[in-house]
C-alpha cells in the first residue's frame, strides 16, 4: 500500500480569494512565507495608490491564490520542490536538466492558476 498522497490531494481545503482567507490559508501550509506575502500586499497596495487603480491588487489576490493552491496540495508542492532542487543543483543554464526543471515550474504555476480560476 503506498504511502504517497494521492493526484490532487488537498492538505487544506481550497480557501476563499480574499486577503484574510489566504494568509490564514498559508500560514497552515507555509508559514515560512507570510511575510513575503505580507511585503508583497504592502507594495501592491501602496501602487494602487499612487496609481489609483485596483490592478494591483487583483493581481496580488491572483497570485498568492495560486501560491497558496501550490502549498496546499501535495502533487503541486512536490513537483515545484523537485524542479526547484534541480534548479539549485543545476549551474549551466543551457544544461537539458534546467530547462526541464524550468518547464515544470511553469507547468505547476500554470495548472494552480487555472485550477483557482475555475
Amino acid at each position: 500500500m503506498s504511502t504517497e498522497p494521492e493526484h490532487g490531494a488537498e492538505r487544506i481545503p481550497r480557501p476563499e480569494r480574499t486577503p484574510d482567507a489566504l494568509r490564514v490559508a498559508l500560514a497552515r501550509v507555509a508559514p515560512h512565507r507570510l511575510a513575503e506575502m505580507e511585503q508583497q500586499k504592502n507594495e501592491a497596495f501602496a501602487l494602487a495608490a499612487e496609481h489609483d487603480t485596483l490592478g494591483p491588487q487583483h493581481g496580488w489576490l491572483r497570485l498568492w491564490a495560486r501560491e497558496v493552491e501550490v502549498e496546499r496540495r501535495y502533487d503541486f508542492s512536490t513537483r515545484r520542490r523537485s524542479a526547484l532542487d534541480t534548479l539549485h543543483r543545476t549551474d549551466d543554464r543551457t544544461d537539458p536538466a534546467f530547462r526541464a526543471a524550468m518547464d515544470e515550474l511553469r507547468a505547476v504555476e500554470d495548472e494552480a492558476t487555472r485550477a483557482v480560476s475555475e
